[in-house]
């Protein structure tokens, strides 16, 4: 049964129940382990497996067997449910082989019972077309799997919501959906993250929260301190029939892991408020 923390916030007459999770970024300083003790302890129940380390390649082509059931260990031991993996996916190479590794990180994900596949788009206009037939293939094969692939704003060829649509047309798959994060927009583009998520708002089934005050500013900052209307958002994604996740991307990253877990923790409670006050 999935249990991940939930706000129950009431929109007029319509009562929305968003879970709030936490990627594990902030916390590549540390073990991974030491991640899952700090985002449990900020109050969260559910992670995304985003950031990989040398030491954690996550769903990564080459994760190991052996690696993967002692994290599958891990992960059931901090009483956190993991949600998400990260797709890393390469389009200088046949589209044979990349179809190949991409598939090996879906069974993966099959064999963490994630939910979601989290893909980034590609910055380099000669591998679009390559890109979206590696999603294509990705998004049948990981249906099959009952695994959801998505994703978020990342520049390139997912920069906006022109973008957006135009790998979603290319793709042409009902198992391709975005995950919007509108700090990536601002970093990446500069645009307005309201008004670029409107034309894209009813293919969006997650959140990506990160805050941000310029192009190519920092990420790593408190909710609030940026340039993102978290409570605009909120009511674009409402409107559309969002019903989450949120996930917690980034916070400022402490001296030590405990003080980036009360910053996460922050971040989380900024999002209650805001919700809160909608």
């Amino acid at each position: 049964m999935y249990t991940a923390r939930y706000s129950a916030i009431t929109f007029g007459a319509l009562t929305v129940h968003w879970p709030i999770g936490c990627f594990n970024r902030p916390w590549t300083a540390w073990s991974f382990d030491d991640a899952l003790a700090q985002i449990k302890a900020a109050g969260y129940e559910t992670v995304g497996l985003l950031t990989r380390t040398n030491d954690e390649p996550f769903i990564g082509a080459d994760a190991t067997p052996a690696y993967l059931a002692r994290l599958k260990q891990r992960l059931a031991r901090s009483g956190l449910k993991a949600n998400m993996g990260a797709l890393r996916t390469r389009h200088d190479i046949p589209l044979d082989e990349s179809i190949k590794e991409t598939r090996k990180q879906i069974e993966h994900a099959g064999t963490l019972a994630l939910t979601y596949l989290l893909t980034f788009g590609v910055d380099k206009p000669e591998e679009y077309a390559h890109y979206y037939k590696v999603m294509s293939d990705a998004a049948a094969y990981a249906q099959e799997r009952r695994i959801k692939l998505v994703m978020k704003p990342h520049g390139g060829s997912s920069g906006a919501a022109d973008e957006i649509l135009t790998v979603m047309k290319a793709v042409r798959h009902p198992n391709f959906k975005i995950w919007y994060d509108a700090g990536n927009i601002i970093y990446y583009t500069g645009k307005d993250p309201i008004e670029e998520l409107k034309p894209v708002a009813q293919h969006v089934t997650g959140f990506c929260a990160k805050d941000c005050g310029a192009v190519k500013g920092d990420v790593m900052i408190q909710f609030g301190t940026g340039k993102v209307d978290f409570a605009g958002v909120f009511r674009t994604l409402n409107a559309a029939g969002f019903d989450g996740p949120i996930m917690v991307e980034c916070c400022k990253v402490g001296a030590t892991a405990e003080e980036t877990m009360a910053n996460a923790r922050a971040n989380r409670t900024f999002i209650e408020h805001v919700l809160a006050r909608l």
